[in-house]
């Protein structure tokens, strides 16, 4: 007398989440680069940069609700 089978069960499709939105101001870098400028009065424009955290992402690149 053969064994009997084990019944096999169906896996279930996990739902993938959406990929959260891009950020608009840092393009989902989580950074901002802006030049670096000189002087008091005129400001002038250096090849310099600088960078800082997204103050609208909060560094993470996805838009937050």
């Amino acid at each position: 007398m053969p064994a009997a089978k084990k019944p096999t069960t169906r896996r279930r499709a996990t739902p993938t989440q959406p990929e959260p939105a891009k950020c608009p101001d840092c393009d989902g870098k989580g950074e901002t680069r802006e030049t670096v400028r000189v002087g008091a009065r005129k400001g002038r424009l250096t090849d310099n940069h600088q960078t800082a955290l997204c103050l609208t992402c909060w560094g993470t690149g996805h838009v937050t609700d």
